[in-house]
């Protein structure tokens, strides 16, 4: 049991890693666009770069949320820890529910508009 721990533990690490590097590259990818002009409209729209952005932010998040839960499973369930978690997962969530919004100018559940 205990060895299976320690690969549990790793590999809500390496989501964490993953998550952090998600946001990282797709941030730079977004700027290199941005920066050198490969955005498929003209005149470069800062609009379509922080669409860019909030959608590596937006991944990004959810893979750090992945990693929490793991973590937390993992490790001896306490209330403090738990309570943590949930905290946590809730700033998360607004936070993604937030860029959402932003990008999209609707929420998740809400339907397309009719054309």
């Amino acid at each position: 049991m205990q060895e299976a721990r320690i690969y549990i533990e790793y590999s809500a690490r390496a989501l964490e890693i993953l998550g952090i590097a998600t946001i990282i590259v797709g941030t730079i990818l977004a700027m290199v666009k941005f920066i050198f002009g490969t955005q498929l409209v003209k005149p470069r729209s800062y609009k379509i770069l922080r669409q860019e952005l909030g959608k590596a932010i937006l991944l990004g998040l959810e893979i750090l949320v992945a990693g929490d839960i793991i973590a937390t499973v993992v490790t001896d369930p306490t209330l403090e820890g738990v309570t943590i978690l949930a905290i946590i997962v809730l700033i998360r969530t607004f936070l993604s529910l937030s860029i959402q919004l932003e990008i999209e100018g609707k929420f998740p559940w809400q339907k397309d508009s009719p054309k």
